[in-house]
């Protein structure tokens, strides 16, 4: 049985180049959400938030395997906002909006996932389990890059891909996306990779 690794099915999307800035048409794809909100980093509610899609990520991977169904759990990734964009900033994350996302392949469906988020609930005490759900998301004409390094020095990588964004003739058009290839608790800060991208619109 082969296993389907979307990181190297969807090489575009998932590992673009390091060196320079790119643009994609990202389609329609299905994720387990979690809203939230704050700074992920003293935040509670953020590692309660990871241990759910986790748990749900993998029981729904280990429920698809008899049926021939085998694959790599897809990447965390994490869309970032603030109620007022021109007020987001990487230094007050207190401010911050969030929804952290695992992509799902196309035999996961809304049935499954439920029936999923009742054998977890009665495995285990999640309390952000009743605010997950199954849904797409089209995020359509972006502009990303693959950074390496901390995620705090991020800024720059993201300034520059700002003003890529201006110099094709777009605009930024939705929320900040990012996914975490990396684990930070195995990798060192500096070797982290994080594909950085932005939702455009022709300006």
């Amino acid at each position: 049985m082969s296993v389907i690794d979307f990181k190297k099915e969807l090489k575009h999307l998932y590992n673009p180049s390091q060196q320079a800035f790119t643009v994609v048409d990202v389609p329609p794809m299905n994720f387990l959400m979690i809203d939230g909100e704050g700074d992920p980093n003293t935040n509670p509610d953020y590692q309660q938030v990871m241990n759910t899609l986790y748990a749900m990520a993998y029981g729904l991977k280990f429920a698809l395997k008899p049926q021939g169904v085998e694959y790599v759990v897809p990447p965390l990734e994490g869309l970032w906002w603030a109620e007022e964009m021109s007020k987001f900033s990487l230094l007050d994350k207190g401010d911050w909006l969030w929804t952290m996302m695992v992509m799902q392949p196309e035999p996961v469906t809304a049935e499954l996932v439920e029936r999923m988020r009742g054998e977890v609930a009665r495995k285990k005490e999640l309390p952000a389990l009743a605010r997950l759900r199954f849904e797409t998301y089209h995020e359509g004409l972006a502009a990303q890059l693959m950074y390496v390094g901390a995620y705090a020095d991020e800024g720059p990588t993201i300034a520059r891909l700002h003003a890529f964004i201006a110099e094709q003739g777009y605009q930024p058009a939705g929320k900040h996306h990012e996914i975490y290839l990396g684990d930070p608790r195995r990798t060192p800060p500096e070797k982290l990779k994080t594909v950085i991208r932005q939702p455009v619109r022709i300006a």
